[in-house]
C-alpha cells in the first residue's frame, strides 16, 4: 500500500482492514451481536493504516500499479498454470 502511483486510497486501506479484522476474527461476516465491536475495530484499523502509510518516508521511486498486477499474474501464472476462462 505504500509507496505506489496513484497512492493509495481511503477505499483500499478500508478493504485491507475489513480483510484483516476479518481474518484476526475468524468472522467473514460478524454476527448482529458482533457488528459494532467489528465495525469499530475496521474504523481503528483504517485509520492507523492510513496514518502509518501517509508517514512513512522513502528515496525510492513510486511503484506502478499495473506492473505490480502484471508481476502478481506472472508469478500466479508460474505457480498455478495460465488462467483459465470460462465460455
Amino acid at each position: 500500500m505504500f509507496n505506489f502511483e496513484p497512492p493509495t486510497t481511503d477505499e483500499e486501506v478500508r478493504a485491507a482492514a475489513i480483510q484483516f479484522v476479518r481474518k484476526v476474527s475468524g468472522q467473514q461476516k460478524p454476527s448482529r451481536a458482533n457488528r459494532e465491536a467489528f465495525d469499530r475495530a475496521v474504523d481503528d484499523v483504517s485509520h492507523i493504516t492510513r496514518a502509518l502509510v501517509d508517514t512513512l518516508i522513502t528515496e525510492a521511486l513510486p511503484r506502478s500499479r499495473e506492473l505490480e498486477a502484471l508481476k502478481a499474474k506472472a508469478r500466479a501464472a508460474t505457480r498455478f498454470g495460465p488462467a483459465r476462462t470460462v465460455e
